[in-house]
């Protein structure tokens, strides 16, 4: 009988201390005009910087935080710290902490990335946790089909459940926006369609990290919703940081020769990923002779097949294979370039790793990464990261 009484009365209190973090939660939340929430399969992190960079030019207090490559908690005045994570386990009931912090700040807006993956939880993200103003839904991509697909109109479909209800949602997606619009409809939520190509050329050069007009033109949509001018929310775009997965190129000296390097890794989608390829050939930051790694993970071996068969787009003149199981993506490899594959699978030695992918190599050569940072991966821009700098030399002309 006591050990009942105990129990029951330690359930109550248990109750009774989830009402009172749920009311406190919501009374932070309701100290926050307005809240953006940013969802999407690629550029999540770096929407969420761009938002709150274009805010913060138009003078307003802005706390943001990301989730993706190294999750950061971004301060009014821009600057940043890690997350701090217990077991290093992300858990989307960490929002609950992020917003109290945001709240001691007194900000205008808080722009936040979506951590949810399963739909239940993006649902739950945005109608328990954030309950945002605004919604950006960035793009539909071919990610994550076992959780929210399999199939492409599934997964814009899942994504579509963190839309603000009775609220607005800014998306750049354009192939499935037809059936976003219709989720949308069911929500009472105004969906904003943004056009890229509304973002000039000039402007885009002025970004000192490389980034893409979609993601811009949203940030844009979401500032001008805001209250805050173009002019003024482009300077403060410039003037953001970029996330640590930001899509860029470093160039190493060799024994008799360069190396080009772009870290794809990031982009870890087929059509993000050759997106990024198309928009580094375009700027001439790489070139001919072109290597591609794909760095395989077990527990992504979907992905990692998708990788092989994107060799058949990127044409390269050499694939290196490396992580494990490497033969997953060697099977999707197309027939024409199998006798290009160098296969450097399993757990290598970082130093030995690097060697035998510089061997030989003369001359300004391109090396793009790509699938999967963790592991071999990991370690081996670690270890390129050792090597002497490069002067930055002209840049590569795409060859016809």
């Amino acid at each position: 009988m006591i050990l009942t009484l105990v129990f029951f009365g330690f359930c109550l209190a248990l109750l009774v201390a989830g009402i009172i973090e749920q009311v406190r939660h919501h009374r932070h939340l309701r100290s926050i005009p307005v809240r953006v929430l940013v969802n999407g399969i690629r550029g999540k992190s770096s929407i969420t910087r761009l938002c709150a960079g274009a805010l913060r030019g138009g003078g307003q207090t802005v706390v943001a935080k990301t989730t993706g490559t190294a999750a950061r908690f971004i301060y009014p005045d821009g600057s940043e710290e890690p997350v701090y994570r217990k077991f290093g386990i992300a858990n989307v009931v960490e929002q609950i902490g992020i917003v109290r912090r945001a709240a001691v700040y007194r900000p205008d807006a808080l722009v936040i990335e979506c951590m949810a993956v399963m739909p239940a939880l993006q649902e739950i993200n945005q109608s328990k946790l954030i309950e945002s103003t605004i919604g950006v839904l960035c793009n539909v991509r071919e990610d994550h089909l076992a959780e929210m697909g399999p199939t492409l109109d599934d997964v814009a479909r899942s994504l579509s459940r963190s839309m603000p209800v009775g609220g607005v949602c800014v998306t750049a997606e354009r192939e499935r926006l037809a059936i976003l619009r219709a989720e949308a409809r069911r929500r009472r939520c105004r969906l904003i369609a943004v056009d890229p190509e509304d973002v000039t050329d000039a402007e885009m050069s002025a970004f000192g990290w490389i980034t893409f007009k979609d993601n811009v033109a949203i940030a844009l949509a979401v500032a001008e919703l805001c209250g805050v001018r173009r002019d003024a929310a482009l300077a403060g775009m410039w003037a953001a940081p970029p996330d640590p997965g930001v899509l860029t190129v470093e160039r190493f000296r060799l024994a008799a020769g360069t190396l080009a390097v772009a870290n794809i890794f990031a982009a870890n989608d087929p059509a993000s990923t050759l997106q990024n390829i198309d928009r580094l050939h375009a700027q001439g930051l790489i070139g001919r002779p072109l290597q591609v790694v794909i760095n395989c993970r077990p527990d992504r071996v979907e992905r990692n097949a998708q990788m092989g068969t994107l060799i058949g787009e990127v044409d390269p003149d050499r694939v290196i294979l490396i992580g494990e199981p490497t033969r997953s993506a060697r099977a999707t490899v197309p027939a024409r370039w199998q006798d290009r594959v160098l296969d450097l699978g399993g757990r290598r030695p970082p130093r030995q790793l690097l060697e035998e992918i510089i061997a030989g190599l003369t001359g300004e050569t391109s090396l793009v990464t790509v699938g999967n940072i963790h592991g071999q991966g990991e370690l081996l821009l670690a270890e390129l990261a050792t090597l002497p700098r490069a002067v930055p030399a002209t840049p590569h002309r795409r060859t016809p």
